[in-house]
């Protein structure tokens, strides 16, 4: 007789879904936590896009009905292998909205098996934020951004804590179908529809413009298929304005939602993408956003994390750190050693140099850690293999261009420095990642002998592209091998048009 197998939780961990039936599409989420650790192990999304059934009277016809139905025909069967205790079924504006809600929610939930929550837009948008804040980890206060199909949420906060939050009746459906119809895309179409928008952003604007904020995220949609666009060029940048601009001129040459042709623009989005870009345009000139990064989580995410108490209070980063320097079994003494002293190297750059920002610090810091990531798989291109493993997997805690960031830092940590490396990114970014590539290669230099008493005290002094390294007294000869990989950085350095000095 086989013996009882006991399964220990913490060892195969727990399962917990979160659905989120919006007005555009619906998402279904599922993952593994195991030892404190959140792995998604599945996704589903469908463009069920239910705003568009919403008739003159707000009643939901029976076709879009009946798309949701279907969606969730194929959600219910993964969620059968699921504690319902550990499942989060909600919707969001078109059924606040909808006068017949309570036929569509009555099958929906017979479909699932589970109840289904209407949230407010208030708990919408306090979900996204804590989706948000757990998935891209920023200091100080943060503005959020999600626009939906039928609503868009708008939050500051700080950390884990939302501080002041709004949901408006603006999406990139029912605009879609209010302000370009038949997908016609004109001028005065953009017009009327950025006019409505600012019209609604006027009765909150000022309550978010009091607070001094220094990050803006946005969560999914609209934002998310705008920076796959920006990625697809070949642009490693934050959001801005004039991108915005000149997607809308590129719309509007277009004409027609049928004839949208732009690089990057996935297929599925080209029916609400340029009512969202419009909304999206009205956000910045009346909140006055410089540039916004893309967050790694929204509703779903925050429903996750929410059924998950005893995570919310860890630093997303360092959890993600830690996790990924065991999972590609890096040298963790080695990788802090490298950290501490390219920190250092840092803050004596940012003393002398106005150039620091984007998380100077956590940018480096996660570079630093991960520079070995790809040695498991062997050692002459082991810099190469680690771009391309940052390039292949999730960071939480860290916005989509930070993590570019850190992945080209880990590529080109050694050996030949390519010219023009950051040409792709903006003339706001580009000296600060110079900065830290010339600081992280020195320091992987410094530690080459991986023990902390080998280690020197270096003193940093800048002068525009000119560096001077200034070691104590007789460290350099003391140490003829470093003295000669020194050397050779400094060649590389020159080589790219940087002045390195040893002293």
């Amino acid at each position: 007789m086989q013996p009882e197998i006991m399964h220990d939780t913490q060892t195969y961990g727990e399962y917990y879904a979160a659905v989120d039936l919006g007005s555009n599409s619906f998402h279904m989420v599922v993952v593994h936590v195991v030892n404190g650790s959140v792995q998604i192990i599945g996704k589903v999304k469908q463009k069920v896009r239910l705003a568009a059934g919403l008739d003159d009277t707000m009643a939901l016809d029976d076709v879009s009905m009946e798309r949701g139905w279907q969606c969730l025909q194929t959600f219910s069967e993964r969620l059968q292998d699921i504690p319902p205790s550990n499942i989060k079924v909600v919707a969001t504006a078109t059924l606040r909205l909808a006068t017949n809600a309570h036929v569509f929610i009555q099958r929906a939930e017979e479909i699932l098996q589970h109840k289904l929550d209407v949230i407010s837009g208030e708990e919408e948008a306090r979900q996204i934020y804590l989706g948000v804040a757990y998935t891209s980890a920023n200091q100080g206060n943060t503005l959020v951004i999600d626009i939906g199909g039928a609503s868009t949420e708008i939050i500051i906060g700080n950390d884990m804590q939302p501080i002041h939050l709004k949901s408006l009746d603006m999406g990139c459906v029912t605009f879609m179908e209010r302000y370009f119809p038949g997908g016609t895309i004109t001028q005065q179409n953009f017009a009327q529809a950025k006019q409505a928008a600012r019209e609604m952003l006027d009765e909150v604007a000022e309550t978010f413009l009091c607070f001094d904020w220094h990050n803006c995220l946005g969560a999914s949609g609209t934002p998310q298929a705008i920076t796959e666009i920006l990625v697809a060029q070949g642009i490693s940048d934050a959001i801005r304005l004039d991108y915005l601009h000149d997607l809308e001129a590129q719309c509007i040459a277009c004409g027609n939602v049928s004839a949208l042709d732009i690089t990057g623009l996935e297929a599925n989005r080209k029916p609400i993408f340029p009512s969202g870009l419009a909304i999206l345009i009205s956000l910045f000139e009346r909140l006055h956003i410089r540039h916004m990064n893309i967050s790694g989580g929204a509703l779903r995410e925050g429903l996750i994390y929410g059924m998950l108490d005893n995570l919310q209070e860890n630093d997303r980063r360092k959890q993600t750190l830690n996790q990924t320097v065991s999972r590609y079994h890096i040298d963790k003494p080695h990788a802090e050693a490298v950290r501490g002293l390219a920190i250092s190297l840092c803050h004596q750059l940012c003393a002398q140099q106005n150039i620091c920002h984007l998380d100077t610090e956590a940018v480096l810091g996660a570079a630093a850690m991960l520079h070995e990531i790809g040695l498991h798989i062997e050692y002459k291109k082991y810099h190469d293999h680690g771009a391309y493993i940052l390039s292949h997997i999730d960071l939480p805690g860290f916005t989509r261009l930070q993590r570019t960031a850190i992945r080209d830092l880990v590529g080109l940590h050694r050996l030949t420095i390519e010219p023009g490396c950051f040409d792709n990114y903006h003339d706001d970014v580009k000296p600060m990642l110079e900065g830290l590539l010339r600081i992280l290669r020195i320091a992987v230099v410094l530690c080459l002998r991986r023990q902390n008493k080998h280690i020197p005290e270096v003193k940093l002094t800048v002068d525009n592209s000119k560096w001077t390294l200034t070691f104590p007294a007789g460290w350099l000869k003391a140490h003829p091998l470093i003295n000669a990989e020194m050397a050779n950085e400094v060649w590389l350095q020159h080589r790219a048009g940087w002045e390195l000095i040893c002293d």
